[in-house]
């Protein structure tokens, strides 16, 4: 086999298990934030669902959950535009997959005489590109609020919208800081950036370095994933959401979307300031370099599921904002602060580099 085609099947199957590992962690995070919230407000949860009459904590649900949704009406609204509206959840979802691709899992290693990297997709602006697929995301809800042909949903759809360009401004400016620190738009190598110590024993990590960003970035991520306590595109007690109108499978593709935008963001987080697959003390094991990469993939994988706890608990203690104190946190809260960030690692790295 060519070199090309052997580098065709090798970019597909990274694609490919970077796609099922984030929707594997979709569908299990279905079943987890129910059943987290009923730990913390002292209740039973998804129980259910059974099969043989056994019922595994109600991880069953994630197999009925979807069978239940195959099968339900899939309703358009008679004034509705019939394509625009099928169109906005699949474009939503495409969006928040195609930034799985360009997370960085893993390292490069060498076998048979030549280097495999266990990037999906390797490039140089791999922030970039993940910030500009979720932008495109914003055109989805939209697009679902103005197709249902209801007040409603496209108040809603603008509700969303202008939440999710909020916090995609903050996020930029807070990611400039830690992103002139490590000199690079590329993800994996902002990973490789923190793979050097501070002090002869400290990992470099983005956490210990820029500690605000972090956490003002997990706070606009969080935001952008449209989960509580910024889920008010689709709270549906106290408000309509944009997806009032949608049904069956195409509801269940927007609910997705924001699981996979979870993992996206969980990726993000540990790529820039986690240390991506650098672990303390794992080049200790003396493992084999392909060993030694594929437990790099692990500890990344590791550190993703630990921010995507962190995330629930935020989620299941925190009460929802009101819109204007959303709005008001993410333009005169982490973006002043964000922009104040960014020019004191400036004059720091300015003055370090003297």
């Amino acid at each position: 086999m060519s070199s090309f085609w052997v580098d065709a099947l090798w970019s597909a199957v990274k694609v490919l298990g970077a796609v099922g590992f984030g929707m594997g962690l979709a569908g299990i995070l279905s079943w987890v934030e129910r059943k987290q919230s009923a730990l913390l407000q002292d209740r039973i949860g998804a129980n259910r669902a059974d099969i043989l009459g056994y019922r595994l904590l109600g991880l069953f649900h994630m197999l009925a959950d979807p069978i239940k949704l195959l099968v339900k009406e899939d309703f358009v609204p008679p004034q509705g535009q019939r394509f625009w509206h099928d169109l906005a959840p699949g474009l939503s979802l495409a969006c928040a997959t195609l930034c799985l691709a360009a997370l960085p899992f893993g390292d490069s290693f060498e076998l048979f005489g030549r280097s495999w990297s266990l990037r999906p997709l390797p490039m140089g602006a791999g922030v970039v590109f993940v910030l500009a697929s979720l932008s495109v995301g914003v055109h989805g809800i939209a697009m679902a609020g103005w197709s249902s042909a209801s007040a409603y949903s496209l108040l809603g759809g603008l509700r969303g919208a202008a939440q999710m360009i909020s916090y995609e401004v903050a996020m930029l400016s807070i990611l400039a800081a830690p992103l002139f620190l490590y000199g690079t738009l590329d993800l994996a190598e902002a990973v490789r950036w923190q793979a050097r110590t501070l002090w002869g024993f400290l990992p470099a990590w983005g956490l210990l370095l820029q500690p605000l960003a972090f956490l003002l970035f997990l706070t606009a991520g969080a935001a952008e994933t449209k989960r509580a306590p910024f889920d008010l595109p689709e709270g549906e007690a106290e408000i309509v959401g944009y997806f009032v109108e949608y049904s069956g499978m195409k509801f269940a593709m927007f609910m997705t979307t924001d699981f996979v935008e979870s993992v996206v963001l969980a990726g993000l987080t540990t790529a820039l300031f986690l240390g991506g697959w650098h672990l303390p003390g794992l080049g200790l094991l003396g493992l084999p370099q392909p060993l030694f990469a594929l437990a790099g993939v692990g500890v990344f994988a590791a550190k993703v599921v630990a921010v995507l706890w962190l995330l629930m608990q935020i989620r299941w203690t925190l009460p929802r904002f009101r819109y204007d104190q959303l709005l008001a946190l993410g333009w005169k809260g982490l973006l002043p602060l964000s922009l104040l960030n960014f020019a004191a690692t400036a004059w720091v790295v300015w003055g370090w580099t003297r």
